[in-house]
């Protein structure tokens, strides 16, 4: 009887989690409902709270899949991407460019979920970061070989950091002189420059 609880949550779980899914991709953040989300899963109100403490706790697991989504379409860029490192970065970023247009609204809900102040984040989100710098760190480490250890680090989060806001900025069309269409051409501006410094 244990047996077919636990797989009889396990299926919820899962259901859930493909419902918040394709409901945040549609709708964004605020159109995910714990109602709504009971009454398509079949399920009582309450069954949704037996499975993920809050809808918070939900959006976590929509955005664990999202971003492991995030890291295999900027891993398979390099796959195909010169050997120069630059022309990694840059195709890399345009990557992260492509994933966060294509999936506007689960790519906001990674960075627009409110977490309770001084909560750490999540292990498999530290995780997924940490596989992004990776990749971002590599190409830097052949660009500024004699770089310190610590400071190729914070280049690393500045330049992702760069990269997100530029992308945000673009594809939010705030007024901020960040014009859709332009881009991919303005990061690969900003990070040629970056290699001619070198």
């Amino acid at each position: 009887m244990a047996g077919k609880v636990a797989e009889r949550r396990k299926a919820l779980r899962e259901d859930l989690i493909n419902i918040a899914e394709a409901t945040i991709a549609r709708e964004g953040l605020s159109g995910l409902k714990a109602r709504d989300l009971a009454t398509e899963a079949g399920c009582a109100l309450g069954a949704i709270y037996n499975v993920f403490g809050d809808l918070n706790d939900l959006v976590l697991a929509v955005n664990a899949r999202t971003f492991h989504a995030l890291g295999a379409e900027v891993a398979a860029s390099l796959a195909t991407a010169p050997q120069a490192p630059v022309e990694q970065l840059v195709v890399m970023a345009q990557a992260y460019h492509a994933f966060a247009a294509e999936h506007h609204n689960l790519w906001r809900a990674l960075f627009d979920l409110d977490r309770p102040k001084g909560e750490a984040a999540p292990e498999w989100y530290v995780t997924e970061l940490s596989q992004l710098f990776t990749y971002i760190h590599d190409p830097l480490m052949a660009i500024f070989p004699a770089m310190d250890q610590n400071q190729r680090l914070l280049l690393t989060k500045g330049l992702f950091s760069s990269v997100h806001g530029i992308v945000l900025l673009g594809l939010d069309e705030a007024n901020a002189g960040v014009q859709t269409d332009n881009i991919d051409t303005m990061i690969a501006l900003i990070l040629r420059q970056l290699a001619r410094s070198s």
